[in-house]
């Protein structure tokens, strides 16, 4: 496809009727460099397709370009050889513009290609008398230029199937010349007419707008499957109906105001909080309670942080009920080994938030067993004694339903009856039945 510019230049030596033949060669090789010739000829072939586009003169001028283009090469690389044959043998064709393209190829008249290109368009067609040459059949032709149409012997399956670019106007009829006064045509009625003005801009706009290509079929061929995916990459993912795509609003945030937070998490599971320090940390999660997602606290560190800052534990559990991994977190407080200081973190958060049922039920029945299994006979009497006081809270504050453990509760007091805290809590139990 040539620019505005190039078919501006091209459209000038067209136009160039009383030019000789040699001097247009002569211009049109200075002004269009090696790598624009071919869709400078590219762009006349299309042009040449239609027969009332081009006036004589121009389209001889034309059918030089063509042929001057590759005069220098073996006639093989002339692309356009099997057109300069065809237009030359079609007998549609007007027999001056036929013998002009068999002289250029020097099929006809000797040395006639020389003396033709010093003459110009208008003086050629003046003197042109039909009775001077006798023209050659196609046949004959082919077998003068046999080695040129070799190299165009094979021809796509969808090159022959494309559309051409310029179609004849149905309304025109054949062989019609625009630039004539009359036409060549006898037809009864308006003889049509074309505004030479109308047919300059029609020839510049195609020569921009138009490449040899044509309107050719689609080359439709089945998708190429997939690739498995190895083990070392990351699949692809096109959003469609079976992806729901997610945002992450805290991807690239700014992480600083929860650098205090982080660092006071990470002392509070080493040892015990000063006063101060516990009291930054619940102002900082008051403040934000998003900032408990990015403390540092995973479920693995979470009986280090009972154990050494139970308020602080109860905090960030209070904070974490809506997270989908509050249930890990409970899991490890049921199983981690019963203290003061976990009785103390359940307990609180009984009365902070609600609970469910089924951890509190699992954490006492954890609680009961802890205090059986233990052998040191010191130490299960100060954990009965916890116990106890912890299942009385629990009872006079009603997180719990007492007759869903009652049976439970009552063996483990029976079975601790020498322990005053047990012998209250058994007499609290008959009081509700």
């Amino acid at each position: 496809m040539l620019s505005i510019d190039e078919s501006k230049k091209l459209y000038a030596l067209l136009e160039a009727e009383s030019k000789p033949f040699d001097e247009i060669a002569a211009d049109y090789l200075a002004q269009f460099p090696r790598e624009a010739q071919f869709r400078v000829c590219s762009s006349l072939a299309i042009l040449l397709e239609d027969k009332i586009l081009l006036k004589s003169s121009q389209r001889l001028v034309a059918y030089v370009i063509l042929n001057q283009t590759y005069s220098s090469q073996p006639l093989s690389s002339n692309p356009f050889i099997s057109l300069l044959i065809n237009a030359a043998t079609d007998e549609a064709q007007e027999k001056m513009e036929m013998s002009f393209i068999q002289l250029l190829l020097g099929s006809i008249g000797g040395n006639s290609n020389k003396e033709v290109m010093k003459q110009s368009a208008v003086d050629y067609i003046k003197g042109f008398e039909s009775s001077a040459y006798v023209l050659l059949q196609r046949e004959q032709l082919q077998k003068q230029h046999s080695d040129g149409l070799q190299s165009e012997a094979y021809k796509s399956i969808f090159q022959a199937a494309a559309v051409k670019n310029i179609l004849p106007d149905p309304d025109v009829p054949r062989g019609f010349d625009a630039n004539s006064s009359e036409s060549k045509l006898s037809l009864p009625g308006p003889k049509p007419r074309i505004g030479s003005e109308d047919r300059d801009s029609a020839i510049v706009g195609s020569l921009h707008n138009l490449s040899k290509e044509g309107l050719g079929p689609q080359w439709i061929r089945p998708a190429p499957p997939m690739l498995p995916v190895l083990d070392g990459e990351l699949m692809w993912l096109n959003p469609d109906n079976n992806h729901e795509l997610l945002w992450d609003y805290g991807m690239c945030a700014d992480t600083s105001r929860g650098a205090a937070v982080r660092d006071l998490i990470a002392k509070a599971l080493k040892g015990p909080l000063a006063p101060a320090q516990q009291e930054q940390v619940v102002l900082e999660l008051a403040k934000d309670p998003k900032l408990v997602y990015h403390c540092g606290l995973t479920p693995s560190k979470l009986p280090d942080l009972v154990e050494h800052n139970p308020l602080v534990a109860v905090e960030v559990l209070s904070k974490l009920m809506n997270s989908p991994e509050i249930s890990e977190y409970f899991t490890v407080l049921v199983n981690m080994e019963m203290s003061l200081h976990s009785m103390e973190v359940v307990n609180r958060l009984t009365t902070a938030v609600n609970l469910p049922t089924e951890f509190v039920h699992m954490y006492i029945t954890n609680c009961i067993q802890s205090c059986e299994n233990i052998k040191d006979k010191y130490m299960q009497n100060r954990l009965v004694r916890l116990v106890c006081v912890f299942l009385q809270s629990l009872i006079r504050n009603k997180i719990i339903n007492v007759h869903d453990l009652f049976i439970e509760v009552q063996a483990f007091c029976i079975e601790f009856s020498r322990i005053r805290e047990a012998a209250g809590l058994f007499r609290l139990l008959k009081t509700l039945e």
